[in-house]
């Protein structure tokens, strides 16, 4: 049956699957997803401690700072202990999960995934560079020169580090998850589940390499002084996630050259969760940097609240001709450009300047190496309206504070779950007389 598979996939041009490699994710039983449904909760309980172990053994040292790690996550840990003395293996637990005997469900590491038995796991700190915490923003420039340094490198020493290679970038990808800006977090997260596969080459490893020893460090850095920090810099990272982007595309090519063509899916997957994520983070920073320019008023400019709400109400067209002339005509013919055009409605709404924010968050990073524009831009309105939003929530301002066409108006808030408020019709902000109150 898999032979006929595999003719099936080269006749009808399929994505074609390598079988038995060991390298597939273990996925939950039946019978966890059901409790997990039954719970309530989002992921299983061999996903939740799947992760956990995987960010503490990319960052732990030793042994005792792994299990440390583990149990500063809230994770209940059981130790395997020889008759010899020597602890050979471990079992994680979730705190509450429990059997139909009332016994806690323990998931050793090699049931959570291969790469997490012990051996393995202590293969990630053998020779580890010990890395002192520095300042967050020196932190993201020092960890993206490591990874653009080590994606020349990957797998440059032969088949057996180009497996340790690409299994260090997997961890890395897992700690830039877990202390990325959380405007992208998802993103990340989302790309580290992906890389999941392309970190596990069908072939022995070794953890000796350059690359290896870059991306180890890199991840030490940021996890011991931007994790230490409790808040990232979403424009400071910005050059470490483009540095990710550039390392995960190297362990693609890699992977399509040693023929593993699950691992090289697994990071062409990953490779545009992160580009998607790098051009959001590149429009919030773009938001940040905005100053709008200050225009008269006129009776032929609608005032805010008279502006069109519906996405093709407007000619959308003219406004990209306006902000991105070279690239107007690829954007209007893209598939991505009804999205786009979504985007630039909502914008609208808000009271922005369409022309001024999409010229910004176009001029906040090259077009000319993107596949599709649109799509481009799409996420970067995206990262623009998250980080108005998050600054609005900030200051208790509506995210837009200087509308186009003269001074915005400002207010609270409001609460999730309250009324909105009854817009008053226009022409109506100057009537005198004393305030109503609900």
């Amino acid at each position: 049956m898999h032979d006929v598979a595999r003719r099936f996939e080269v006749e009808f041009g399929l994505r074609r699957l390598t079988h038995g490699d060991k390298t597939a994710r273990k996925w939950s039983k039946t019978g966890e997803v059901e409790k997990a449904t039954r719970r309530g909760l989002q992921e299983t309980a061999r996903e939740t401690l799947r992760r956990a172990v995987r960010v503490a053994a990319a960052v732990a040292t030793s042994d005792a700072d792994f299990f440390a790690r583990l149990g500063a996550a809230g994770v209940r840990v059981q130790q395997r202990i020889a008759p010899d003395g020597n602890l050979t293996g471990y079992s994680v637990a979730l705190p509450g999960d429990r059997d139909g005997r009332q016994q806690p469900v323990w998931f050793s590491g090699s049931r959570l995934a291969a790469d997490l038995s012990l051996p393995r796991v202590r293969e990630r700190w053998q020779q580890a560079a010990a890395v002192g915490p520095i300042a967050p923003a020196e932190a993201w420039k020092v960890a993206e020169t490591k990874v653009r340094q080590a994606a020349v490198h990957l797998g440059a020493g032969g088949l057996h580090q180009g497996a340790g290679d690409v299994a260090a970038l997997g961890d890395l990808v897992v700690v830039a998850a877990v202390i990325s800006p959380r405007l992208v977090r998802d993103h990340i997260r989302d790309a580290a589940r992906e890389y999941e596969r392309a970190s596990r080459a069908p072939t022995a490893r070794s953890l000796e390499g350059q690359a290896r020893e870059l991306y180890r460090e890199s991840a030490q850095v940021l996890s011991r002084s931007v994790a230490a920090a409790g808040r990232s810099d979403t424009v400071a990272a910005l050059g470490f996630l483009l540095a990710l982007v550039t390392a995960v595309e190297a362990s693609r090519r890699w992977h399509e050259a040693q023929e593993h063509r699950s691992q090289a899916h697994a990071a062409g997957r990953a490779g545009r969760l992160l580009r998607e994520a790098v051009e959001v983070t590149a429009g919030a920073a773009a938001a940040r940097e905005y100053r709008p320019r200050q225009r008269k008023a006129t009776a032929a400019r609608p005032r805010t609240g008279q502006r069109l709400a519906a996405a093709g109400e407007r000619p959308m067209a003219g406004v990209v001709q306006q902000a991105v002339p070279s690239h107007a005509r690829a954007v209007l013919a893209d598939p991505a450009w009804p999205a786009l055009r979504t985007r630039l409605a909502q914008i609208e709404r808000d009271g922005e300047d369409l022309a001024d924010v999409l010229a910004a968050v176009a001029a906040r990073r090259e077009l000319g190496t993107a596949d599709s524009v649109a799509e481009v831009l799409t996420w970067r309105l995206d990262g623009w309206r998250k980080q108005r939003v998050a600054a609005a929530a900030g200051t208790g301002k509506s995210p837009s504070t200087t509308p186009a066409g003269g001074a915005g108006r400002t207010g609270p808030a409001r609460k999730a779950g309250a009324p909105a408020p009854t817009r008053r019709p226009p022409g109506d902000e100057q009537r005198k007389g004393p305030k109503r109150t609900r």
